[in-house]
């Protein structure tokens, strides 16, 4: 089934466990491959990314797509690197797959 790109804003993503990471807010695209390469979510779950911060998830992690988005990796909690700076604009977030 062909799902057009724009379908997918809204839709909720669940880890390979079921819990909720968040909804599609925005996809990142690679022009010069014509393909998509991440889920951007502006508001994850605090259970999952430390203070629910915005996420890109890579496409390469999607199992399945339908009425939600079903993913076959997610790191147990996402959080910054130790000794990053906690403000967006100085650095980028890191995932710490422990």
């Amino acid at each position: 089934m062909l799902v057009e790109m724009t379908e997918l804003l809204g839709r909720q993503i669940y880890s390979p466990d079921g819990r909720l990471v968040g909804e599609v807010d925005n996809l990142v695209v690679s022009v010069e491959e014509s393909k998509l390469d991440g889920l951007y979510v502006v508001e994850s779950s605090p259970m999952l990314v430390e203070d629910s911060r915005p996420i890109n998830v890579p496409y390469r992690w999607v199992s399945a797509v339908n009425d939600v988005i079903l993913l076959k990796f997610f790191p147990k909690r996402v959080s910054l690197k130790k000794g990053a700076p906690a403000d967006e604009d100085d650095a980028d977030a890191s995932a710490d797959t422990r």
